[in-house]
């Protein structure tokens, strides 16, 4: 072959006919003399930077590089599509890439694969838009029938797919990111574009999530698709179409979902089936008449055996569950699963409480007043309530509005309302205390309305009712000293410590402590609130707080009977033994402090007692007062029920 460069008579020499004259060459396997043709085109007139002419060019460079083992050179200069570029250097590529493809270990950082798919796919298009017939008859020197062409095709693409197969396995791609996805995608529907992917990129650069879900859901690989993206997204409860993560493959994965679903109701994998339906649903799928149909068959037979025999009822529920979630109008659905909760009930009633009352919860959330649920849960309340009065119960705590439930449908049922008596006084009890007055009344008036519906009651009588209530609570307070009023004199303040030494010796004198704190708290409140006949309430409270003033001095903790008084539960001009308690606690914790060297807060504690013999006003510390954590209290802590 020749080119006239003298600039003689022939045809003048343009970048177009370098590049004809580079690529006739090509095709004539005339490789020696292809690259000064390209480089006298490049060095003369640049690149070709247009289309088609940049899309002939780059191909020519892919074949060359190709031929010398360049790949990573070939794979950039292979264009996104091979329109213009002439068949036979198309060709010559394609089948270097295809045999290169084939040997082991040599094509995985050259992206050998993206070219095999583009260019495979372009040469075996239907349309036969490239022109391969013509050039394999060309090259045959006689016509391809169609029947030959066809059955060609099938062996060309067959070849290629086996081939992606077999380096998919090996390195271990679900179907989502499979090379063979990637060559269905572009056979189909032409998605591949080798644009900005880098040599060494996998089939996820050249064919996305969501386009590789649509060519599986469309082609009949639905499962496929289902077992790669659960591996991805193993959480498929959340899966729905409201999801970020999950919209843009919605529409295929509902779509493989309805077909697996259907198919198992097929096999009779019920359960199987149901969750099925019921993601597609989440994912946006409305149930047809037919695969209503399969619903409700696959929720009448869950969890049964074919014999009748050896059923499972944990599956039948959850699937029941899951069929009427489905079609949550269907009565027979519904009863269905309302009866097979209750029988669950009823087996784990003895075994197992606190699940059989789920199970009867369930029941009544599915079919509300169903009266075999409602009997069982009135069984187990009954016992609760029985434990409860016993001192025996041991549950998370029995709620008020069940046993008012029990008593709407059994009024006669005395367990329940003494229950509910206590629950009411406790509450009223523990609110008042707490400093909330009007919680504490309206336990109060509940209470009341509890015992005698029919009865009138005004705020004097809540409040008569409520100081009752506490100063009852305080006589059951146990420590070991009844009620009385204020004593006076050394036989007291002997009494107590003689009290302290013995609980100490006993190991309960922080339980005393806290008994005794509990009385005096319990008759204070009572004594605040207001109304007639009082007074002796409130000569109990003295008596109760003299009582604890002591005790703390016997302890010897200076600074908590300190902090009653500046606290004003010890007011001023108290009692004469509440005011020698309070000036002997600074005078004791003022010879600590003095011993440890802290004059001035010995100087301080001594002038607060010379205050407290005069009668002065309670005031804070000017400095330096203690912290003391806390001590533990005996308190039942029953009030952290309300």
């Amino acid at each position: 072959m020749r080119v006239d460069t003298n600039g003689g008579g022939g045809p003048p020499v343009t970048a177009e006919s370098l590049l004809d004259a580079a690529v006739l060459a090509f095709l004539r396997a005339e490789f020696d003399i292809v690259r000064p043709l390209l480089h006298r085109l490049r060095s003369e007139f640049g690149a070709p930077g247009a289309d088609p002419a940049a899309v002939r060019y780059d191909v020519l460079l892919g074949a060359l590089a190709a031929r010398a083992g360049n790949w990573p050179e070939a794979v950039r200069r292979c264009p996104d599509a091979p329109y213009g570029a002439e068949t036979g250097v198309v060709h010559a590529l394609a089948v270097s890439a295809l045999r290169e493809l084939a040997r082991e270990g040599r094509h995985e950082d050259a992206g050998v694969a993206a070219i095999v798919i583009v260019l495979w796919a372009y040469l075996l298009e239907d349309e036969d838009l490239g022109g391969f017939r013509a050039l394999l008859q060309e090259r045959r020197g006689a016509p391809v029938s169609d029947e030959l062409w066809e059955q060609a095709i099938g062996q060309l693409r067959g070849r290629v797919a086996e081939l992606l197969r077999a380096h998919d396995a090996r390195a271990g791609r679900d179907a989502l990111a499979a090379w063979h996805t990637a060559w269905e995608a572009e056979c189909q529907i032409g998605a591949v574009f080798l644009a900005d992917v880098p040599t060494d990129a996998g089939p996820h650069a050249l064919v996305s999530v969501e386009e590789a879900a649509r060519q599986l859901a469309h082609h009949g690989r639905g499962d496929d698709l289902l077992a790669a993206y659960a591996t991805r997204h193993p959480a498929v409860g959340r899966w729905s179409e409201e999801a970020p993560e999950h919209r843009a493959c919605a529409p295929f994965l509902r779509r493989a979902l309805v077909d697996r679903g259907r198919d198992r109701v097929r096999a009779g994998a019920w359960g199987e089936a149901l969750a099925d339906l019921g993601t597609a649903v989440r994912l946006g799928h409305p149930l047809g008449a037919e695969e209503r149909a399969d619903v409700l068959r696959a929720g009448k037979n869950v969890g049964r055996s074919r014999t009748g025999r050896d059923n499972a009822p944990l599956a039948r529920i959850e699937g029941l569950e899951q069929a009427l979630a489905l079609l949550p109008e269907d009565e027979l659905l519904a009863g269905e699963l309302t009866a097979e909760l209750v029988r669950q009930g009823e087996r784990t009633a003895a075994t197992d409480p606190r699940a059989s009352r789920d199970w009867y919860a369930r029941a009544l959330a599915v079919t509300p007043g169903h009266p075999a649920a409602l009997a069982g849960l009135d069984a187990q309340l009954r016992a609760d309530l029985e434990k409860a009065l016993q001192g025996t119960y041991t549950g998370d705590g029995i709620p008020a509005d069940q046993v008012r439930g029990l008593l709407s449908r059994h009024p006669g049922h005395g367990p329940a309302r003494r229950w509910l008596e206590n629950h009411y006084t406790e509450h009223a009890v523990t609110a008042a205390v707490a400093g909330r007055s009007d919680e504490a009344r309206g336990a109060v008036l509940a209470l009341l309305r509890h015992q005698d519906p029919a009865g009138a009651y005004d705020g004097e009588l809540v409040d008569d009712r409520l100081a009752a209530l506490l100063v009852a609570a305080a006589r059951r307070t146990d420590t070991g000293t009844p009620l009385a009023g204020p004593e006076d004199g050394a036989a007291l303040e002997r009494r107590v410590a003689s009290e302290v030494a013995a609980a100490r010796q006993r190991g309960v004198l922080l339980a005393r402590r806290a008994a005794l704190e509990r009385r005096a708290a319990l008759l204070s409140t009572a004594a605040a609130i207001p109304g007639p006949g009082r007074g002796d309430v409130a000569r109990m409270a003295d008596g109760a707080l003299l009582h604890l003033a002591l005790h703390l001095q016997a302890d010897a903790a200076w600074t908590d009977l300190i902090d009653l008084f500046l606290g004003g539960r010890i007011p001023t001009g108290a009692d004469p033994a509440l005011a020698r308690a309070v000036r002997g606690a600074y005078l004791c914790r003022a010879r600590a402090r003095e011993q440890a060297g802290d004059t001035e807060g010995a100087r301080h504690d001594r002038a607060c007692a010379d205050g407290v013999r005069a009668g002065t006003p309670a005031r804070a510390p000017l400095y330096r007062r203690e912290r003391r954590t806390p001590r533990p209290s005996s308190d039942s802590g029953q009030d952290t029920l309300w």
